[in-house]
């Protein structure tokens, strides 16, 4: 007979380990400052909006330009569970009620080229009791797709949105 509480200390430590591991090979310059401890630990699915618009250095050319991110947020990385969600702002909204609106940092390149960059930003405002709650500091880590095109197409229009699949984890921490 298996016990449920070995499987749940299991998952936890398994769970834990993985979360340390992510944390080592993070580039230094988006590492949390001391005094912060990880609180919530969420895995996003959706796309990041871009739209076809004149470049803001050079008006004779249209470039793909950020808008905003669409995601809903998962407790595990099997995105079964759902958690919240991740959209303009930057901000993330808990189905508990809390909401954390981010400011970013840092950035570094993803290991993976074809993906968004990862970062650390800061919480600009947070509301709510739930798991967002006390938030100081955000991490985004281990992103899957979501880059604009490198070049625009020759059918498209000023104006045009395109939506980007992409996948990442955000880690969110508060004071210890």
């Amino acid at each position: 007979m298996i016990n449920k509480g070995c499987i749940i200390i299991t998952g936890l430590v398994l769970w834990t380990i993985g979360v340390f591991a992510q944390q080592a090979i993070l580039p230094v310059n988006l590492n949390v400052p001391a005094g912060n401890r990880l609180s919530c630990h969420v895995y996003a699915r959706g796309v990041q909006i871009y739209r076809y618009m004149q470049d803001k250095n050079d008006t004779s050319k249209y470039v793909w330009t950020f808008v905003a991110p669409a995601a809903d947020l998962f407790t595990a990385p099997d995105y079964t569970t759902a958690t919240g969600k991740h959209y303009v702002g930057p901000a993330w909204e808990a189905t508990d009620g809390s909401k954390v609106t981010g400011k970013k940092l840092q950035q570094a390149d993803s290991p993976d080229t074809s993906a968004i960059p990862w970062l650390l930003l800061s919480a600009a405002e947070v509301s709510g009791s739930g798991i967002f709650s006390g938030t100081t500091f955000i991490q985004r880590i281990n992103t899957h797709g979501g880059k604009a095109p490198p070049a625009p197409d020759r059918g498209s229009h000023p104006g045009e949105e395109i939506r980007i699949p992409y996948t990442a984890e955000y880690l969110f921490y508060r004071p210890i």
